[in-house]
């Protein structure tokens, strides 16, 4: 990590969570030295990190959280995490989308974000397996049944669902493998270059695993801090993915890494190369 006075509070905190990650465990007294700021600075930053169950605090320091690779948060746990970081990647990947493209939506938190930014995007098809995804376009429509001019035509996979609302399963894969989309938006529970992209859930593996195979081009929209977690089931490697669009507290050091596996990383709110 690089010492850097002035970074911001969430990309400060980032470099934290990478180094924690990656060490195993970080002191207090380290970080001061390495990002030339105060203890009180880098305790707040260990607190806000322990509030949202990025990692533990212990005596002079940190430690990653141990987490079981099975376990999956709800949606709403979700939703009220990295808010206007899934904003800002939600906002990036709708850019990516041309009017009377047909594109498919995993579930997910952020590509229920996203599905608020494709709105304005005429004629678009949907594909989807998120009850929330299909609920944002549904409640788009004008009162009284009628589609609004240019609206979406709007696919769900059905199937069983999970936690986090997504719908998998046979019934869903069945849907899925008959269908064709140019554009796939994935969202996912962990990504590393050791596991790829992982869930806790093994039908919801298989059923993004269809969904990939289904797209021409496959974008995933995941923050920061899903890099480095690793959950029970892995359903894709990193080489199969064509861009990774994520936010500005990625640390540099990974963005390096990544692009070492993928052919596109974008980084929201950033200009592109």
């Amino acid at each position: 990590m690089t010492d850097n006075q002035n970074l911001l509070a969430e990309q400060r905190r980032a470099l934290i969570l990478d180094e924690v990650r990656r060490r195993g465990g970080v002191r207090v007294n380290e970080l001061t030295r390495r990002l030339s700021v105060s203890d009180m600075t880098i305790r707040r930053d260990l607190d806000a990190l322990a509030r949202q169950g990025m990692l533990a605090k212990v005596h002079g320091g940190a430690v990653p959280v141990v987490e079981a690779s099975t376990h999956e948060p709800g949606f709403e746990a979700k939703s009220v995490l990295e808010p206007s970081a899934k904003d800002e990647i939600a906002r990036a990947a709708a850019a990516l989308v041309a009017p009377g493209s047909a594109i498919a939506l995993s579930g997910g938190t952020t590509t229920y974000a996203l599905a608020r930014h494709l709105l304005d995007v005429p004629d678009l098809t949907v594909v989807t397996n998120s009850v929330r995804v299909a609920d944002v376009f549904h409640e788009a429509q004008p009162a009284g049944g009628e589609s609004r001019r240019g609206a979406a035509t709007v696919v769900l996979t059905g199937g069983m669902r999970t936690p986090s609302d997504a719908l998998v399963g046979p019934v869903a894969d069945r849907a899925v493998r008959s269908l064709h989309f140019d554009l796939l938006f994935l969202g996912v529970h962990g990504i590393s270059v050791e596991a790829g992209l992982s869930t806790p859930n093994l039908a919801e593996a298989e059923t993004n695993g269809c969904l990939m195979r289904s797209a021409r081009r496959v974008v995933v929209v995941a923050d920061h801090t899903k890099w480095g977690t690793v959950g029970l089931s892995s359903f894709a490697a990193l080489d199969e993915v064509d861009t990774w669009v994520t936010d500005p507290g990625l640390p540099e050091s990974v963005r390096a890494e990544v692009v070492e596996h993928l052919p596109g990383l974008v980084v929201a709110g950033e200009e592109q190369a």
